[in-house]
């Protein structure tokens, strides 16, 4: 298939089920388990756990109806707004958060959080971890690339953190239109606030139900250059090779990354 035929995630959107189905299943055989599911979860868990990331607004953008890496969020933010693009993420998405019928099964990754966050948690069950995310979330709300305020007429106070996963990358035509998305993302955040940032690096391309899907190419260079633009001074960084083989994406590793807005002094 020619990179020209490819659907793109921002125009096109796609079937949030068979997304969660493909890349966030219990199933053992899924695809991507480690870089998609666990590995993030653990990042954004030590993380949080040093203690020195909380405050009042969290701010998410993340691909699809993903909600398993927020989790270890609740412990330190009182109010956390999901942003999306397509209204069939934020229907999926609201659909976990009412209990309704039909909505995905996150209990595998709730389970993880509770391992995760060990002894601390001993006497919490998993069940907990789901009513406490539900409870943290306050909006879903939608973004628009083609506004100057991404949610107007909705106009959101700037975060005290900000977290992505793997969004950036899917919504972006090209390196310089991912620069611009990002930077637009990271005014959302507070001078003094905090950004938590997990990708895939060196990617073209996901499939989901069959579609292939675009997938803008960066690296860690291209990452770390943006954020310095955009007035960020990185905490910590790092690189790991992917694990799974599947021919779903070409991706060939995985960033996470904390970085701090400056203070204007």
């Amino acid at each position: 298939m020619e990179p020209g035929s490819r659907k793109h995630y921002y125009v096109d959107g796609f079937h949030s089920r068979k997304f969660l189905d493909t890349y966030c299943s219990s199933n053992p055989e899924v695809a991507f388990a480690h870089e998609f599911m666990r590995y993030p979860m653990e990042k954004f868990h030590q993380a949080f756990s040093t203690g020195d990331i909380k405050g009042g607004l969290l701010l998410d953008f993340s691909i699809g109806p993903i909600i398993h890496h927020l989790y270890s969020a609740t412990k330190y933010f009182t109010d956390i707004i999901l942003l999306k693009p397509t209204d069939h993420c934020i229907v999926e998405v609201k659909k976990w958060m009412d209990s309704r019928t039909g909505a995905f099964d996150w209990s595998h990754t709730s389970a993880l959080a509770t391992e995760l966050a060990g002894t601390s948690d001993q006497y919490e069950e998993p069940e907990d971890k789901d009513i406490g995310l539900r409870a943290a979330i306050t909006h879903v709300v939608k973004f628009d690339l083609s506004r100057e305020n991404l949610t107007d007429p909705l106009v959101l106070p700037q975060a005290d953190c900000l977290m992505i996963n793997c969004v950036v990358a899917a919504i972006s035509r090209d390196l310089e239109d991912f620069g611009r998305n990002l930077g637009r993302f990271l005014k959302l955040v507070k001078p003094g606030g905090v950004l938590l940032y997990y990708g895939l690096l060196n990617g073209t391309f996901y499939v989901i139900g069959g579609d292939k899907f675009h997938g803008v190419k960066y690296n860690e260079n291209d990452l770390k250059s943006i954020l310095s633009n955009e007035g960020f001074v990185i905490r910590h960084i790092e690189v790991s090779q992917r694990k799974t083989e599947s021919d779903l994406s070409d991706f060939d590793s995985v960033v996470f990354c904390t970085a701090c807005k400056e203070q204007k002094i």
